[in-house]
C-alpha cells in the first residue's frame, strides 16, 4: 500500500505543475490573459477541493479500493481529452475534472496511510508527501523528456496514461477493511468548532494559496523581472525541490504533537519573509528564492494532516476531507485573485501578497498550540 501511495501522490505532484509548466504555451496557444490564466490555473485545486470534500464521507461509507481505482482511472480519462484544438472553456472542464478524480484518491490515500501508520503516521505522511513533491520538482523535466512529444496536450495525455497505469495497480493492491465503528458517525457531527479544525483548515488555505499561486504565477513573475519563462520553469522545479527537502527532513524526525505548532509558524513567518524579500528585491535570484521557501514550507501540510489524525481518529475521512478542502479553496482563491491583481496591479504586487499569507500560515499555526487547542472537543 505504501508503494501505491506513493506512486499516486508522485501522480499528484506532476498535475500539481502541469499548469504552471505549460503557462506560456496555454496562455499563447488560447490567448489568455493573467486572469484567465490565473482562473485556469487555479481550476485543478477548485476541483481538488471538491474531490476531498466528497472523498471524505466517499472514504467513511464505502469500499476504498473500488474508490481509488475508479477515481485514479476517471483522472485518466479526463486528462486525454485533452486536445490542441480545445477551447478554453473544455480545457476548464478537463481541469476541473480530474481535479476532482484526484482530490478523491488523494483523501483515500491522506486516510488509509494515517490509519495503517497510527503510531508513527507524521514519518509515514512526510515520506508519502515527499512523493508528490518528488513528482512535482521533477515533473517539468518529464514533460520535456516526454515521449508522447513535446508541448501541452503530450503531457496531459502522458499524465493520464500514468493514472490509468495507477488504476491498474490499484486493482491488485491491498486496502485495509473500514472499521465496523467508522461508518456510524455522521459527518454532521464533526465541526469546524471541533479540536482546532477551524485553525486546521485556515493553515490548509493560506499554505495550498502560497504553493499554487508560486506554481502558477513563476513564469509571470520571471517575465517581469525581464528574464525569459525557463528561469521561472527553473523557479518552479526549485520550489517543489525545496519542498521535498522539507518533507525529507519531517521524514527523519519524530516531532512531538507539542512541537508540531511551533514548526508550523516557523515555517510560515520565514516563507512570508521569503517571499517577501524576494518580491521586491530583483536581485535575489527567483529560483533561490523559491527553493528556500519550499525548504521552510515542506513540512506543513504533512504536519497539518497529521495533526488532523491525531486529533479526530473517529472520522479521519471526513476531518482530513474538510482540511483538504480548504486547501484546495486557497488553491482556487488566490491564484485566481492573483491573476486579477497582477492585470490590474502588477505581478510584484501579486507575489507581495503571496508573502503576507504566508505569514498567515504562522498566525492561524499559533492558534493550535497545546495551550489553546487543548480546550476544544470535537
Amino acid at each position: 500500500m505504501l508503494f501505491l501511495s506513493s506512486l499516486s501522490f508522485f501522480a499528484l505532484g506532476v498535475a500539481l505543475v502541469l499548469f504552471g509548466t505549460n503557462q506560456a504555451e496555454l496562455a499563447r496557444d488560447l490567448a489568455l490573459d493573467l486572469e484567465q490564466s490565473g482562473f485556469l490555473g487555479a481550476s485543478l485545486a477548485l476541483g481538488l477541493g471538491g474531490g476531498v470534500m466528497i472523498g471524505g464521507p466517499l472514504y467513511d461509507r464505502l469500499p476504498r479500493k473500488q474508490l481509488f481505482v475508479v477515481s485514479a482511472a476517471l483522472t485518466g480519462v479526463a486528462l486525454l481529452a485533452a486536445a490542441p484544438d480545445a477551447s478554453y472553456g473544455r480545457i476548464v472542464c478537463v481541469v476541473l475534472l480530474a481535479g476532482i478524480c484526484c482530490g478523491i484518491y488523494e483523501t483515500i490515500v491522506n486516510a488509509v496511510i494515517a490509519e495503517r501508520f497510527s503510531g508513527g503516521a507524521t514519518r509515514a505522511m512526510a515520506f508519502v508527501h515527499a512523493s508528490a513533491t518528488a513528482g512535482a520538482a521533477v515533473g517539468p523535466l518529464l514533460m520535456r523528456l516526454n515521449p508522447l512529444g513535446k508541448g501541452w496536450p503530450a503531457a496531459f495525455h502522458g499524465l493520464g496514461y500514468l493514472h490509468l497505469g495507477i488504476a491498474v495497480v490499484g486493482l491488485f493492491s491491498a486496502f485495509p477493511a473500514a472499521h465496523s465503528g467508522q461508518v456510524t458517525r455522521p459527518a454532521a457531527r464533526v465541526g469546524w468548532r471541533s479540536g482546532g479544525l477551524a485553525a486546521l483548515g485556515c493553515v490548509a488555505f493560506a499554505y495550498v494559496g502560497v504553493e499554487n499561486g508560486l506554481t502558477v504565477f513563476a513564469v509571470p513573475w520571471a517575465q517581469s523581472r525581464g528574464a525569459e519563462a525557463g528561469v521561472g520553469q527553473a523557479g518552479i522545479s526549485a520550489l517543489w525541490l525545496g519542498l521535498l527537502c522539507g518533507r525529507l527532513l519531517l521524514a527523519a524526525q519524530r516531532p512531538s504533537a507539542h512541537a508540531a505548532p511551533q514548526l508550523l509558524d516557523a515555517g510560515g513567518v520565514l516563507a512570508g519573509v521569503i517571499v517577501g524579500v524576494a518580491s521586491q528585491f530583483d536581485g535575489v535570484p527567483l529560483p533561490w528564492a523559491t527553493l528556500l521557501t519550499g525548504i521552510v514550507l515542506g513540512p506543513v501540510f504533512p504536519l497539518m494532516m497529521s495533526l488532523t489524525a491525531q486529533r479526530f481518529p473517529h472520522a479521519l475521512g471526513t476531518t482530513m476531507g474538510l482540511v483538504a478542502g480548504a486547501g484546495a479553496a486557497g488553491g482556487f482563491c488566490v491564484p485566481w485573485l492573483a491573476g486579477v491583481v497582477a492585470d490590474t496591479a502588477s505581478v510584484r504586487v501579486t507575489i507581495g501578497g503571496l508573502g503576507v499569507l504566508g505569514l498567515a500560515i504562522g498566525a492561524a499555526a499559533w492558534m493550535l498550540r497545546p495551550t489553546r487547542a487543548s480546550a476544544s472537543v470535537a
